[in-house]
């Protein structure tokens, strides 16, 4: 329950983080633009928290950020700052989340 309850943090975090530049940008369809930004960045957190595979969390976060970013890059055409704001987003929270991850486990003493 924490990994997700960490997902969920820090999902909605980097949704944040990454529409309020878009406020200060002329953009056709704000609405629908915010949306779609806000939850491909919240899907980042979240999947980056509660994805179990056998690598670092930073990687992990690389792999995230970029696989989930790059739909949008290809769409809008703007592959360095949507790329490069996925990965790196997705490089702090895979970080943080392996440090969580961590402090979470007990020792066992045999």
């Amino acid at each position: 329950m924490k990994r997700v309850r960490f997902g969920l943090i820090a999902g909605v975090v980097f949704g944040i983080l990454d529409v309020i530049p878009m406020l200060a940008i002329d953009i056709h369809d704000r609405r629908t633009a915010m949306a779609g930004a806000f939850f491909n960045r919240f899907a980042i957190g979240f999947l980056i928290s509660v994805v179990n595979l056998p690598i670092a969390g930073w990687l992990r976060g690389i792999l995230v950020g970029f696989l989930l970013s790059f739909p949008d890059a290809i769409i809008t055409g703007a592959y360095a700052p949507i790329l490069g704001f996925g990965i790196a987003g997705g490089i702090v929270i895979g970080y943080l989340a392996e440090r969580a991850e961590k402090s979470q486990r007990v020792p066992v003493n045999l």
